[in-house]
């Protein structure tokens, strides 16, 4: 396992993924957005790897700092899981494990409070982590338990750019080209966001790349 990583955002995961939505706490709601915009522009607007690292690190703590601030809420958790995830995905494969474990403990503890929280960001984020975190004897990966996430999040957001995205990166995974081409054109439709620009443009690049790669590998 060299790197891991989680899109888009952990999507978390974690999310990382998922849009920030309105809950009935507006000052949480305004932590919480902070942390998502500030994970789009580390993700993809800063190119230096070092650096990205760095600023995904703090960020990382400022998650947790909001995750604190809030106990009993899912949505900061979800979000604390995201940047742990991401972080996992930029660093070296001896530290990378142990993120990605802490990331599965947050969104664990996020998921017992509220499973839907994110619009299904949770389950989302899980399932990421569960198909690109290698399994049994090296890390905690399983393909059963990521595909029944990412369709528990899909059942939660059908039209969702990440649901989709997520489910057809792990159908490229489990060698389903053409199934996961279909998830990766419709997640293309989803409407734009013109709330989170950084995360909507970075994404849809993600899904044409990977588009593009199962289109060729379908032949």
């Amino acid at each position: 396992m060299n790197r891991m990583t989680i899109a888009g955002a952990l999507s978390l995961l974690l999310a990382a993924i998922t849009p920030a939505s309105a809950t009935n706490n507006p000052a949480m709601d305004a932590d919480v957005a902070h942390i998502d915009n500030e994970w789009a522009r580390i993700k993809y607007q800063v190119h230096d790897r070092d650096a990205q690292y760095r600023l995904m690190d703090a960020l990382a703590q400022q998650a947790a700092g909001v995750a604190a601030k809030y106990p009993g809420r899912a949505e900061p958790l979800l979000w604390q899981g995201i940047v742990t995830s991401e972080e996992a995905g930029m660093t070296g494969a001896f530290r990378a494990l142990g993120l990605a474990r802490s990331a599965r403990d947050i969104l664990d503890r996020a998921e017992a409070i509220d499973a839907k929280a994110g619009n299904g960001g949770v389950p989302m984020s899980l399932g990421v982590l569960y198909y690109r975190v290698p399994g049994f004897p090296i890390g905690f990966g399983s393909a059963d338990k990521a595909r029944g996430y990412l369709k528990t999040a899909l059942a939660l957001d059908p039209e969702g750019l990440d649901a989709n995205y997520f489910y057809g990166d792990f159908l490229k995974s489990q060698g389903d080209y053409k199934g996961s081409a279909a998830f990766l054109q419709r997640a293309l439709k989803a409407p734009v966001n013109p709330r989170r620009p950084v995360w909507d443009a970075g994404r849809r690049a993600d899904v044409r790349a990977g588009l593009a790669e199962v289109m060729h590998k379908a032949g």
